[in-house]
């Protein structure tokens, strides 16, 4: 049976008519004839998706018990029974109650699918799992029901319902979306503009990156080599020279005239060795694309121009932006350039840029390409010279009579341009074979290989030597300039290197990678063992493939001391790439041992704060413990003293001073004994499920009656916690905020539901605190502004803050309204997403879902 087709409608927040959009489609295939039913659509009480439903069948629901409820969920078996050809699935990510056939419902889609059973779906961009983390940070809000992103890529088609933030606000204010007494909640916390902009951002970017994926894929499958300019694509090809960052600039311009455009940077090195290019301004030039929101790419290849193009084409980009060459005048002899080529290759389909820069025909100052110091174009000529040029001279001078010495002289040009030319080599063999000519065809006697005049010796032996003394020098030149060019490129990576080291900014990685970037390799790997005949390990990597077992398997290996090697694969190396190499393997274990020390920094920085907080307590126990137990003991010495007749209400109020004394010590004790559980990270929260009106009121048994606003409702979700740390923590809270309220002001605590958590809010009137000094109060040992030693040690917000992060919960404080400080205790729900004001009608199921 051929697998059904998954059809998704994508929203980027609650109410902007995914449902009603699924509901409409299935009208309109029911009028083609389509057999189309109702799975599970659930409508949240919104009239017009309630009108829609009339007229399609619906399949029943099977109902659950769960916990003393009755909840309802879709009948994958009556589905499948009924075997329809469409089947209406709403909320694709929902959880299922417990006892349901799959945990979630779109494992429930997939069933129908694989039974042929085409699938139309909705889901929110929240949901996607890999989006977790960039919604929360959005709205605060973690969402638990997600999709697996790969459920979703793999739907057939996908459908933006798409809405500006202003229209949807409009529609909730309408009443079109939630009952009227939760809107004005739900457009001030989760629908707030801000908010929807940054989902509606979240989806359009999502779809379009689909898209690009299908286009792609239609691309190879169909073997489309031509450029398609559905979408800008910019890519810019740098040299490494100081215009890049020039040249970066202005394609990002370009790429923000068109919808969507993409920069991509690439520099192709040779992969016969060092790049010329130098890393530091390589390294400034990637930061720079990246921080324009482009990426950076390394490609090697000897033609330049093809491996630009074939790059550009890979992408499917649709322009190219280029750099005027900063080569000179003269140096245009030996080829057009990088430019000029690429714009005549390019095709009628890839625009070419080229823009002018302060560097324009200032020479490039690049090293030339390994293996020849003159270049290959240059040895050819010089030997087509050296071989071609005496022969036709020697044809010609047949012709004309000039005399021995001019001929010679003749030949002699001929030589030094061989020099010019080739180098050592072709400047012999022209001097050779000229010798060879003048002798045969020009000295007595003619045509043959003798001479006899010995001045005519003379001058054949002055002539090839001159020949050679030319060669020799042009030859020395050209390995001088290359060497200059060397020592240049090796002294810029070095330089980079040591400003690494001052700096400490390359990790280990990013020095890996530069170094297989640098010397055109396939991967490289630091490697180390313990001792001569310990295993090798690997302690940093990059590229594919590295070598991970021993440094003898990788073609180049590098020793850093007894029991450390940098290797990599790819290529041999020459030996005097070598010195570069090792510089690179000694600043690898320099960034290794760096890690290390780091690491065993922030221990001994652990450390060190253990130190503080048992100095700061013995420090405190030596105050704020003897008080309460000098108090305790002065009032139990008068009590036992038989030469005063106390009264009774002198009795009681000695009692209750050793009482208060007490309780005091108690207090301090406990928070102390907490405070050292959580340093040493003992504490094991023991997790179950509970209202917090349970435990709420349990804390505030230790302040003082009607010094307390209670505001907790019995309808919130249970949380999941451990009470008694719990408890712990809002009491230390509560007593924190009326120690500084105000005589006759209440402290408030409330609490409310937000999707997933469940907040606690301790407010206060009293005199607040400053926006620099709210992370500051849950340190241990601290007491904001003048608060007397008998105020305690300060372990009260620090303890209940440590209790809280141990339960998987934050606090923090706030200002609040009207002057005072509010703490807010956030607790995970358990049972996610009760909220219909926050997470809309994928999570509106308050009285439905039990999880």
């Amino acid at each position: 049976m051929a697998r059904g087709k998954l059809r998704i409608y994508l929203g980027a927040a609650p109410g902007v008519g995914k449902t009603y959009a699924m509901l409409a489609e299935a009208h309109r295939r029911l009028e083609r004839g389509t057999d189309c039913v109702v799975a599970y659509v659930e409508h949240h009480g919104r009239p017009r998706t309630e009108t829609l439903l009339h007229g399609l069948e619906q399949v029943p629901r099977r109902r659950l018990e769960h916990r003393g409820g009755s909840f309802e969920e879709m009948d994958v078996d009556a589905v499948l029974r009924r075997a329809p050809a469409v089947a209406l699935v709403d909320e694709l990510a929902h959880t299922n109650v417990p006892g349901s056939r799959n945990a979630k419902r779109w494992q429930d889609v997939e069933e129908l699918l694989a039974a042929g059973t085409d699938v139309v779906s909705t889901v929110n961009i929240q949901h996607l799992e890999s989006l977790g983390d960039v919604v929360e940070s959005i709205t605060g809000v973690r969402q638990r029901e997600t999709v697996p992103d790969e459920v979703v890529r793999r739907a057939d088609q996908i459908e933006l319902v798409d809405m500006s933030p202003q229209a949807l606000r409009r529609r909730m204010a309408h009443g079109n979306v939630y009952q009227p007494d939760k809107v004005d909640a739900a457009l001030s916390n989760y629908f707030r503009p801000g908010n929807l902009t940054a989902l509606r951002e979240l989806a359009l970017l999502w779809v379009a990156d689909r898209v690009d994926e299908h286009l792609n894929a239609y691309r190879s499958e169909h073997r489309v080599s031509r450029i398609w300019g559905s979408r800008e694509r910019i890519v810019v090809g740098l040299t490494g020279g100081p215009e890049g960052r020039t040249l970066i600039r202005r394609a990002a311009r370009l790429a923000e005239k068109g919808a969507g455009g993409e920069v991509l940077a690439v520099y192709i090195a040779r992969s016969d060795g060092l790049t010329a290019a130098s890393p530091k301004e390589l390294a400034l030039q990637r930061t720079l694309v990246e921080d324009l929101g482009g990426t950076f790419h390394h490609v090697v290849g000897d033609d330049i121009p093809a491996a630009l193009l074939a790059f550009a084409r890979g992408v499917n980009a649709t322009q190219i932006v280029l750099g005027s060459s900063r080569r000179k005048a003269w140096q245009y002899v030996f080829g057009p350039g990088v430019g000029a080529t690429v714009a005549r290759e390019s095709g009628p389909d890839l625009d070419v840029h080229i823009v002018t820069h302060g560097e324009v025909a200032k020479g490039r100052g690049l090293p030339v390409a390994r293996g020849s110091r003159l270049g290959r174009g240059r040895v050819v000529a010089g030997w087509v010279t050296a071989l071609a040029g005496p022969a036709l001279l020697a044809l010609l001078l047949n012709t004309v009579d000039l005399g021995l010495a001019n001929d010679m002289l003749l030949f002699l040009a001929i030589t030094v341009a061989a020099a010019l030319l080739g180098g050592l080599l072709p400047a012999l063999a022209s001097a050779a074979l000229g010798s060879l000519l003048l002798n045969f065809f020009y000295t007595p006697p003619l045509h043959r290989l003798t001479v006899s005049d010995p001045r005519n010796i003379v001058a054949i032996a002055i002539f090839f030597g001159v020949g050679m003394a030319v060669a020799s020098v042009v030859d020395l030149a050209a390995r001088r300039t290359h060497q200059a060019s060397r020592l240049r490129a090796e002294s810029e990576i070095l330089s980079f290197l040591a400003g690494n080291v001052l700096r400490g900014e390359t990790s280990l990685e990013a020095l890996l990678e530069r170094v297989r970037e640098t010397f055109a390799m396939e991967s490289a790997a630091l490697l180390e063992r313990a001792g001569d005949v310990e295993p090798w390990t690997c302690a940093g990597r990059a590229g594919v493939g590295p070598p991970l077992e021993r440094p003898e398997d990788a073609d180049v290996d590098m020793p850093v001391g007894d029991h450390m090697a940098l290797a990599l694969t790819g290529r041999v190396l020459p030996a005097e790439d070598r010195r570069v190499l090792a510089a690179f393997a000694a600043q690898a274990a320099v960034v290794l041992d760096r890690r290390r020390l780091k690491a065993e920094a922030d221990r001994a920085g652990a450390l060190a704060e253990g130190n503080r907080i048992r100095t700061a307590l013995l420090a405190a126990v030596s105050h704020d413990l003897r008080t309460p137990l000098a108090g305790i003991k002065a009032a139990v010495s008068s009590l036992r003293a038989d030469d005063v007749a106390w009264s009774e209400e002198d009795r009681a109020e000695l009692l209750e001073g050793i009482e208060e004394g007490a309780d005091r010590l108690d207090h301090l004790v406990g928070n102390l004994l907490d405070m050292s559980r959580l340093q040493t990270g003992t504490v094991t929260p023991l997790i179950r499920e509970i209202d917090v009106d349970e435990v709420v009121p349990m804390a505030l048994v230790g302040v003082p009656e009607d010094s307390v606003a209670l505001d907790v409702p019995e309808t919130l979700p249970m949380v999941a916690v451990d009470p008694g740390l719990l408890e712990r923590s809002v009491a230390n809270l509560v007593e924190n905020a009326v120690k500084y309220s105000p005589p006759g002001r209440r402290v408030t605590v409330s609490a409310s539901a937000l999707v997933d958590r469940v907040e606690v809010r301790v407010v206060d009137r009293g005199p607040g605190v400053p926006d620099e000094a709210k992370d500051r109060i849950f340190e241990p040992f601290q007491r904001y502004g003048d608060a007397p030693r008998g105020a305690g040690v300060g372990l009260g917000l620090a303890v209940a803050r440590g209790f809280a992060e141990a339960m998987d919960g934050t606090l923090t404080a706030e200002d609040t309204p009207g002057g005072g400080l509010t703490m807010v205790l956030s607790l995970r729900a358990a049972r996610p997403g009760p909220d219909p004001l926050h997470a809309g009608e994928d999570t509106a199921e308050q009285e439905r879902q039990p999880q």
